[in-house]
């Protein structure tokens, strides 16, 4: 395993990253969710990543009953802030009373004194965005968080924060980014660079698609995301027309490389600087181990051109897509 620095701060870490959507939240037994998380521990991986949206609470809950048995210093934990907490639907949000009762929440679940990255989940148009930075900044002085981030924000809500706050305010943007999605190339790369911020990348297997495991005109595997319905909401986004084919091309691309697909797919994502850790989701250890190897690979100019004469015009790229970035920005 290789560590990056993120940002601005001390922080250092994997190069792979573990999170916790969809699995860590009830999808999967606690038993699998403590042999994931053993695994990713054996295989150099100390950079984890969950929110508390996530089962509302579940996720944060697995992982504080089994990392609390770890060193404190021996994982960088990050968590996020902004979803629906409850059936009441005033209970989400970046108010500055929301962001007060939920790092408490989060620290209680994840049975630790601080968290290391606290992350707005996504923008609120319905708080000035004064309001929010005001009372993240708090979190940071309260030693309640080491440092801040945000994650699916737009380029126009990235300049405004700075602009209100400050580059030193945060350290790091989660955008989605793949061979398949490479929206955030256009402008937030550039802008994040400007201003010392890096990147933790969430989807870099495209949910599953840059696996290999579905094929054009076959079944759902059935212990697949995309066979479930309570976890296919982003079947549309990511296997687009003609997009499975595109993959098919690139498993000779891998081969050729000595390569597996994951691993080609990860190492491609990490080619670039501004990518601090790329994180993976796993519901078997086997998984973990397989991801964790991409840290350190280097792709030549030659597996680069071949990938994208693989995949030609199925990439999303051009602007980023505020697919799941809430429109606007609230000022005072």
């Amino acid at each position: 395993m290789r560590y990056r620095t993120l940002g601005s701060s001390n922080l250092k870490v994997s190069e792979i990253s573990l999170g916790s959507w969809l699995t860590y939240a009830g999808g999967i037994g606690m038993d699998r969710v403590r042999a994931c998380t053993d695994a990713a521990f054996d295989a150099g991986i100390t950079f984890f990543d969950t929110a508390n949206v996530y089962g509302r609470g579940a996720a944060e809950s697995a992982w504080g009953e089994i990392l609390s048995g770890r060193p404190r210093d021996s994982y960088v934990l990050a968590t996020k802030v902004w979803g629906q907490m409850s059936d009441d639907p005033a209970d989400r949000g970046l108010s500055p009373a929301q962001i007060g009762r939920q790092i408490d929440a989060s620290l209680r679940r994840l049975r630790t004194d601080h968290i290391d990255l606290y992350q707005a989940h996504r923008n609120d148009p319905d708080v000035p965005m004064e309001d929010t930075l005001e009372a993240l900044a708090g979190v940071v002085a309260s030693r309640k968080a080491r440092c801040l981030g945000f994650s699916e924000w737009t380029p126009e809500q990235i300049r405004t924060g700075v602009e209100i706050a400050g580059p030193e305010l945060f350290c790091s943007s989660q955008p989605q980014y793949s061979m398949l999605w490479r929206a955030p190339e256009a402008e937030v790369f550039p802008l994040c660079t400007e201003y010392g911020i890096s990147h933790i990348v969430w989807s870099p297997l495209a949910q599953g698609v840059l696996t290999g495991k579905y094929r054009p005109g076959q079944a759902y595997p059935e212990d697949s995301r995309f066979a479930s319905d309570a976890m296919n909401m982003n079947e549309h986004l990511v296997i687009r027309d003609g997009v499975l084919e595109a993959v098919e091309r690139l498993a000779p691309v891998a081969a050729a490389a000595g390569l597996t697909l994951p691993e080609l797919a990860l190492a491609w994502v990490l080619r670039r600087p501004e990518v601090a850790s790329a994180i993976i989701g796993a519901s078997r250890r086997e998984q973990v181990f397989a991801n964790a190897k991409a840290a350190g690979i280097e792709l030549g100019e030659d597996v680069l051109a071949a990938i994208d004469s693989a995949l030609g015009d199925a990439p999303v790229r051009g602007q980023q897509l505020a697919i799941y970035a809430t429109d606007g920005i609230k000022r005072r």
